[in-house]
């Protein structure tokens, strides 16, 4: 075995790093603060949009792409060429040169005038700042082996077994234990790096600290780093696994949110810190190693100064780039359409505020001017968990922002008691026996004798799957469920107990919250006789991040059960009595219907059809043909981007995307994405927006605290700024922030992906969902956000919440207040001041 003694050549290269901290308190400060640097990743099951920025809201948009630029090697902007090209085209006017220089202020590493902007935009990319070395880089650099790669492939081969949810048939045998403690264990009896030529890996490992807290403080010290610069060298460890910190930082997103603490993101940096700490020890006898460590060491807390010169030049033609499209959209929203002055709708509909719904609505309002619709976020103001049937637990149908109020668990309508409890055991049992014949086919040893002997049998699902007449899995919300059932499932909302846990509503809580939720969508008078609560979720197969195409505001979920939930408390004659007295008037006539508005295909569900009464029959089917009249215009407006077969029937090639197994952009999910509008209706009516905006019913007159107001600005548009920028971070930079080619996906411990079969765990979007292999889809483009509302009252929403003045200060969106119709838009220029737009 392999040993490692000290020797004089080692005891100097240790004395020769030896740190001067003010205390190992300084050096955990540090560790957690570059902590807060990363972005969480949310698990596949339940995949949603989140900025890859977030822990650098509080700095500069430029600013913060000079950290990412040192730390991840990573861009915020796109190349030069690329705006130069819409200089050239006319997509960029003079004009908005002018006006980007003039908003960002006159300084001595600025051009003075849209012609010199001009030259340097046309001009070879600058130099940018060097990727601050990890000691694995620089090991690589001096010894030109792929070090850097060892570290990236076995911290990566551990992570995947530590935090598996289920994929694995081995787990690990360390996962009782903390992270840190789990790869130590692992780590001592992994020959690897030995073999790959680390001669007595094994025995310095011995040798760490046995808690993360002392690694932090031991590594910082052996590898001789002050307290200058620690905090970048500390986030740019993190970066060097960015996919596996960003999935530790959602752990203690999660365990923060639920009110408590968790470590596993501290302990994945000393992990990376330990690695750091024996590759130098390892390779300490080699002078060059040495000399290469300290030069780069000493420049960690160089001062960046001359690079700022290069971002904010980009900064600038960023921003020129986005005031081209606002002209765009300015200009629809200064000549918003007449009032209504129908007397009552027959169809009024509550969409999601995704993008996709603006196409749908669109086409919806203009099948018959007897409709109106809405935006809401779509889990309709229901922060639930829904308990599928035949399980304990359920996902969170809310944004990630919040956390489930209440327990709301799924039945099969119109089933005794002895019948219900007949269909979960039997869905148990299948869902069971499921499992247990996959881990037969996928085990190591029955693997092989299972082709051979049933291979053959599964030629005709094969056949039938690859043509897109069956799913190769069924869909997981009706998997071990008769199709006869499947109608009659439902959610539960009357109140009581079900093993100990309170689920339902109290007549008291459905009469609040539907309250809040009226009052929240600005509907409180002039109901029609059928009000659609819509929605949506994503038909895919053979997509690992599919439920990335789902609801946002769900947790990465449909919204059918929240749909449903908030129909059945609106059509409860108690809480219609009790709105009543509330000054809120529900005419009798009304039926409220929850519904689900599949974004693949355009087809709309309506569920739970029996609670309208006989008398809406007639109304009934004639919304059935205005859903299936806007569904075909929804689809051939959709269809310009697919190049699909122009001799063949759109809406057959379009449904057909949802059931190919081989298809890699089944829809574009919100790409394009570029403006949040809070607004009443007839602000963006007979508008189109190109389904780019996400669109917020708000009518401030009936906001008298301007409570909906401060709601809208710290949740929905949060959340559509976290959608805007996980696009535009894919798009700029899909090596850092992207997921690559969704081709090379693999999936790891069911949580995340891979690209190709090993490598960090991947972030973001892929490729594919951004650009359709010859050109973008997504325009890069940071968020407008428009608010029809007194300027006065969004500044108080902005100094009141640290959160949205990040935003809105340093440059991650824009803002523009809407006065009344024929008034002038003004735009928002920081500390909480406002100019014409």
């Amino acid at each position: 075995m392999n040993t490692y003694t000290a020797t004089p050549e080692t005891d100097k290269k240790t004395s020769m790093t030896t740190s001067s901290h003010s205390g190992n308190t300084d050096i955990l400060t540090a560790a957690q603060d570059a902590t807060r640097r990363i972005a969480p990743l949310w698990p596949l099951k339940h995949f949603v949009a989140v900025n890859p920025f977030l822990g650098l809201t509080e700095q500069h948009f430029i600013d913060a792409a000079q950290v990412m630029a040192r730390t991840a090697g990573a861009r915020m902007t796109m190349p030069r060429s690329f705006y130069a090209e819409a200089i050239a085209s006319g997509r960029i006017t003079e004009a908005d040169l002018t006006a980007a220089l003039a908003d960002t202020g006159s300084t001595a590493t600025l051009p003075k005038d849209h012609a010199a902007l001009t030259m340097l935009a046309q001009q070879a990319e600058p130099e940018r700042p060097d990727i601050i070395a990890t000691v694995a880089d620089v090991i690589t650099r001096v010894t030109e082996r792929d070090w850097v790669g060892l570290v990236t492939q076995r911290l990566s081969n551990w992570a995947a077994s530590y935090f598996d949810e289920g994929q694995v048939a081995w787990r690990s045998p360390w996962r009782d234990l903390s992270p840190y403690a789990a790869w130590r264990a692992e780590t001592l009896i992994d020959r690897t790096p030995e073999l790959m030529g680390l001669n007595g890996f094994r025995q310095i490992v011995a040798g760490l600290p046995e808690t993360a807290d002392d690694m932090l403080i031991e590594g910082a010290s052996r590898l001789g780093l002050d307290d200058a610069g620690l905090e970048l060298w500390f986030h740019r460890l993190l970066m060097s696994v960015g996919g596996w910190a960003s999935y530790a930082r959602y752990r203690v997103w999660e365990s923060e949110l639920n009110g408590g603490s968790d470590t596993t993101l501290v302990e994945l940096l000393a992990i990376r810190l330990a690695w750091d700490t024996a590759l130098l020890e390892a390779q300490g006898h080699d002078p060059n190693v040495l000399a290469a460590w300290t030069q780069a060491r000493d420049s960690l807390s160089k001062s960046m100064m001359g690079e700022e010169s290069a971002f904010a030049v980009d900064g600038v033609l960023q921003l020129a780039y986005e005031k081209a499209w606002q002209r765009t959209l300015l200009d629809k929203l200064s000549d918003p359409a007449t009032q209504d002055d129908l007397q009552r709708h027959a169809v009024q509909a509550v969409f999601c505020i995704d993008v996709r719904s603006e196409v749908f609505r669109r086409a919806f309002e203009g099948v018959s001017s007897t409709i109106e619709t809405h935006g809401f976020a779509g889990f309709f103001g229901f922060p639930i968990e829904y308990v599928p049937l035949g399980h304990e637990r359920g996902g969170a149908q809310c944004p990630v922002l919040l956390t489930p109020k209440f327990t709301v668990c799924e039945t099969v309508q119109a089933a005794g008691e002895n019948e219900e409890k007949a269909l979960l055991g039997l869905r148990l049992i299948r869902r069971r026996t499921a499992n247990a014949w996959k881990s037969f086919k996928m085990a190591a040893v029955s693997s092989f004798a299972f082709v051979e002997t049933m291979g053959w049998t599964y030629l005709g699902k094969l056949a039938t799957d690859a043509f897109g007449l069956t799913r190769p899995v069924p869909h997981p919300a009706i998997d071990g469920i008769d199709a006869n059932i499947q109608t009659r499932l439902g959610p539960r909302i009357d109140s009581r107990e079900i093993d100990g846990r309170h689920t339902g509503f109290s007549d008291e809580t459905r009469l609040d919250m539907a309250t809040a939720v009226l009052k929240a969508m600005s509907m409180q008078q002039g109901f029609a006789r059928l009000v659609l609560l819509a929605g949506h979720g994503s038909t895919t197969v053979n997509n690992p991040h599919a439920t990335g195409l789902d609801c946002g505001a769900c947790g990465g979920h449909t919204g059918e059960a929240n749909a449903r939930v908030a129909a059945a408390i609106l059509n409860d004659p108690k809480v219609r009595a009790g709105l009543l007295g509330r000054g809120i008037a529900i005419l009798e006539d009304t039926v409220f219907l929850g519904c689900l508005h599949d974004t693949t295909t355009d087809e709309v569900t309506i569920f739970d059809e029996q609670a309208a009464p006989a008398s809406h029959a007639q109304d009934l089917i004639r919304l059935k043909k205005w859903l299936k009249m806007a569904a075909q215009r929804t689809r051939a407006e959709r269809a310009v981007l697919f190049n699909l077969d122009e001799n063949a029937e759109t809406d057959r090639q379009v449904i057909a995307r949802s059931r190919d197994w081989s298809q890699v952009r089944p829809e574009w999910g919100l790409a394009g994405c570029a403006a949040f509008i809070a607004a009443p209706r007839s602000r963006t009516a007979r508008c189109d927006l190109g389904g780019r905006a996400f669109l917020h019913s708000y009518d401030w007159r009936q906001d008298e605290d301007f409570s909906v107001l401060e709601l809208i600005m710290t949740a929905p548009m949060v959340v559509a700024s976290w959608i805007s920028l996980q696009y535009y971070g894919s798009t700029v930079d899909n090596r850092a922030f992207g997921s690559g080619n969704k081709v090379l996906h693999n999936v790891v411990g069911t949580l995340g992906v891979f690209e190709g079969n090993g490598g960090d765990l991947r972030v973001g979007l892929p490729w594919q969902s951004v650009q359709d292999g010859t050109r973008l889809i997504h325009e890069p483009l940071r968020l407008s956000v428009c608010i029809a509302a007194p300027s006065e009252a969004i500044n108080a929403v902005i100094a009141k919440h640290d959160n949205v003045r990040q935003l809105v200060d340093n440059g991650w969106l824009h803002l523009f207040a809407l006065g009344d119709p024929g008034d002038a838009i003004s735009r928002y220029t920081g500390s909480l001041t406002w100019k014409t737009a």
